[in-house]
């Protein structure tokens, strides 16, 4: 039977390199399911593979759109991995999906409620109520109206805070709720791992990925995404907090201290979510993941 392995994981757990590894063991490619690293214009604030890793094994969904391309969604993405997996389960026993995004992997595993149409008129409002009483007021009315929701989502991004709002707001049904569809038939096996280490390890990590991301010219990009920065695609970790320094309403210094302390709040969220999946073995390492997933060649 094919099989698919899931590689999954907060930001900075080695899931890249573990995805990288396992593929080369299985002679087999990788999708992603990163709702970030998806736009080529974002390479080193978002962590994409780099070119040298890119050559060594093909990636499917790194740097395939642009941020000026028409909004894209988990559902969308779900369609379309899903029909590629099909197709390349045509050349492959054994694929490899990694990413921490999990919007986009629980789409694809599990599936999706269609999200009902937003009136325009309700996104401007919450667009408006965010420029004029700031975010607080968004992650406050998220807490109250769906708390599950507001521990796993990255409450410093307003973007995410307003799509969230205005489902709620639209359909009177929490925004987890549409997150909840049954388990999707699937026609190959599923391995899924998340990469789980402590969480002291993780902050060291973090705050040193952090650092060699600005070593790599971080603020360059930035810079170069500045005119664009009210685009949904850019108004995420690693970019808002510099747009902000840029704009004169933080010091460099204290960018790059709320650009950690985002990171390290995210990567909390995303274990906390990654921890309830029960189809998933969580492992410390990369190494212990490895050996897991190997012995069942």
């Amino acid at each position: 039977m094919k099989r698919l392995i899931a590689v999954l994981g907060p930001t900075a757990s080695g899931k890249t390199g573990l995805a990288i590894r396992l593929a080369s063991h299985f002679h087999t490619e990788i999708i992603s399911c990163d709702s970030r690293q998806i736009y080529r214009e974002m390479p080193i604030g978002t962590a994409a593979p780099t070119q040298e890793e890119l050559n060594l094994i093909p990636h499917h969904f790194i740097g395939s759109r642009s941020i000026h391309d028409p909004e894209y969604n988990a559902g969308m993405y779900a369609r379309e991995a899903s029909e590629l997996v099909s197709e390349l389960f045509r050349t492959f026993d054994t694929l490899i999906l990694v990413g921490g995004s999990t919007l986009y992997s629980q789409a694809l595993l599990e599936g999706i409620d269609e999200m009902p149409d937003i009136n325009p008129e309700l996104r401007a409002s919450l667009n408006s109520l965010w420029q004029y009483s700031g975010i607080e007021v968004l992650q406050e009315e998220l807490l109250q109206a769906d708390p599950e929701y507001y521990q796993i989502v990255d409450v410093a991004n307003p973007i995410r805070l307003i799509r969230a709002l205005e489902i709620i707001r639209s359909s009177g049904r929490t925004y987890t709720s549409f997150r909840q569809k049954s388990l999707k038939v699937r026609d190959y096996a599923l391995i899924s791992v998340v990469l789980s280490p402590e969480r002291e390890d993780l902050y060291r990590t973090i705050n040193l990925r952090c650092h060699e991301m600005l070593e790599a010219g971080l603020l360059a990009e930035v810079a170069s995404l500045y005119p664009f920065r009210e685009l949904k695609a850019v108004r995420t970790i690693g970019y808002t907090e510099y747009f902000d320094y840029m704009d004169g309403k933080t010091s460099l210094e204290e960018a790059g201290e709320l650009f950690r302390q985002h990171t390290r709040n995210y990567a909390k969220r995303q274990l906390t979510w990654f921890r309830k999946q029960s189809e998933s073995h969580p492992f410390a390492t990369p190494d212990e993941a490895f050996a897991y997933i190997s012995g069942k060649n």
